[in-house]
């Protein structure tokens, strides 16, 4: 996610943030790398040149120059006018009170737009835990309706349909009816994409808007098509009065020119971006996070929010008593690991670790070895998850054919284990490990 801007933003700002003390050469040096780290990831010529000058304005004031840090400052100057830029502080939907709240979801074929619905169906559910449904008005691309019911299904989710013989306007008054009768407290309208930004699109918009009254109004565009989204979006707010952008596709972003632009050019705030392939890889979208997210400066909320959603309090308490007990087992192990896998993929958990992203570069984590991990933990017995100790050469190479690994990789886990296990210890006891420990010396 927007990985080319990163490695360019930071790389401007590194001979900044190393300096003691900074001159007004030295910052207008650093505002040229980061005007064309900007330029080159698809960012609006406008919001380049406004950015710019904003930062450097607010850098070159005395209390940043005559500070004693003043390349952090910078850099926190930079943080500052990126979320600026995007919108300031995250905000969500307003729901209303009763239901059901009703979301009009437009924007082109292609961009996502149907999944999006899905997705943001699951969210409310999973995250506010409304009952929420979903509306198949999309009555002109082949199998649109079909793709939603699917989709709904698999986010748990209710869907509305009433194939495609009928109007969409229609559909879509229905379906706010039988949302009203069925007191449910969302109602995500899939309407109709284009091909492209024209009149029929825009009249079918405005009846959509005034037979179904709806709270909200969302454009879903593509982040990887960078300016022609923003285009897309400009074109949308000047014909028709939407609310709040869904951004799709933003894992595949390297450039970030529509987010960094979106907000800017329409005035319109980015809500929601959809960062995966999977219904739950989607999430509120805050600025200031995704500001230090670029700076490679982590996003340390983000993160402890994704864990709090998959640790269970009571689990989280066993677990901590089995690892003050020494009690901590490989099937233990193999929860936890889980747990964290069901958070997202590794390489983007790191990211969100300060420090962590700038050291991982393109370094790249192969989710295949912990595939591996569990295929040899669950080709043990109950008694050898328990005490591994008890596996000897010839349980060694049944795990390792049972897993179809080596008997080398078995026995790596096995005194992996065994040393987390004695770190493990030590810290139950306020000890803390020494940094040869750490980095699995004994």
């Amino acid at each position: 996610m927007f990985d080319a801007l990163s490695d360019r933003l930071q790389a401007a700002l590194d001979d900044v943030r190393s300096r003691g003390k900074l001159t007004e050469d030295d910052v207008s040096k650093a505002m040229r790398q980061v005007r064309l780290a900007l330029l080159e990831a698809d960012v609006n010529f406008k919001v380049v040149k406004e950015f710019t000058a904003a930062v450097k304005d607010r850098a070159l004031g005395q209390d940043v120059l005559e500070s004693l840090n003043p390349g952090q400052q910078v850099v926190k100057i930079v943080s500052d006018e990126l979320a600026a830029v995007m919108g300031g502080a995250g905000r969500d939907l307003a729901f209303a009170r009763p239901g059901p709240t009703v979301i009009l979801m437009a924007g082109l074929q292609g961009s996502g737009k149907t999944t999006a619905c899905a997705k943001l169906a699951r969210h409310l559910r999973e995250e506010h835990g409304m009952d929420a449904a979903l509306a198949a008005c999309d009555v002109y691309r082949p199998a649109a309706v079909d793709q939603l019911v699917k989709l709904g299904a698999q986010a748990g989710v209710h869907v509305y349909e009433q194939g495609t013989g009928r109007d969409p306007v229609d559909i879509a008054e229905w379906a706010v009816a039988q949302a009203k009768r069925d007191r449910r407290d969302a109602l995500i309208v899939d309407t109709s994409g284009r091909l492209h930004v024209d009149e029929e699109l825009m009249k079918e918009l405005g009846q959509l808007r005034k037979r179904t009254k709806p709270h909200d109004v969302l454009l879903v565009v593509d982040a990887m098509t960078g300016q022609d989204a923003v285009n897309v979006a400009e074109q949308f707010a000047e014909t028709a009065n939407f609310d709040g952008v869904v951004l799709t596709k933003l894992d595949g972003d390297a450039r970030g020119g529509a987010a960094l632009s979106v907000r800017a050019v329409t005035g319109k705030p980015i809500l929601y971006a959809s960062t995966g392939e999977k219904l739950g890889d989607f999430e509120r979208f805050h600025p200031d996070r995704m500001a230090q997210r670029i700076l490679g400066m982590g996003d340390v909320m983000t993160l402890v929010e994704k864990a709090e959603r998959q640790l269970d309090e009571r689990q989280a308490q066993e677990l901590e008593r089995k690892i003050r007990r020494q009690e901590f087992t490989l099937d233990d192990f193999l929860v936890q690991m889980k747990q964290v896998r069901n958070m997202g993929p590794l390489q983007n958990l790191l990211r969100l670790m300060p420090g962590v992203g700038q050291q991982l570069g393109s370094l790249q984590v192969d989710e295949r070895e912990l595939d591996r991990l569990e295929a040899i933990i669950l080709s043990m017995t109950p008694q050898e998850r328990a005490n591994p100790s008890v596996i000897d050469g010839s349980r060694r190479r049944r795990i390792a054919r049972g897993s179809g690994t080596s008997v080398q990789a078995v026995s790596q886990l096995v005194k992996q284990f065994t040393q987390m296990k004695k770190l493990m210890r030590q810290m139950s006891r306020g000890k803390m490990p020494s940094l040869e420990q750490l980095a699995g010396g004994r």
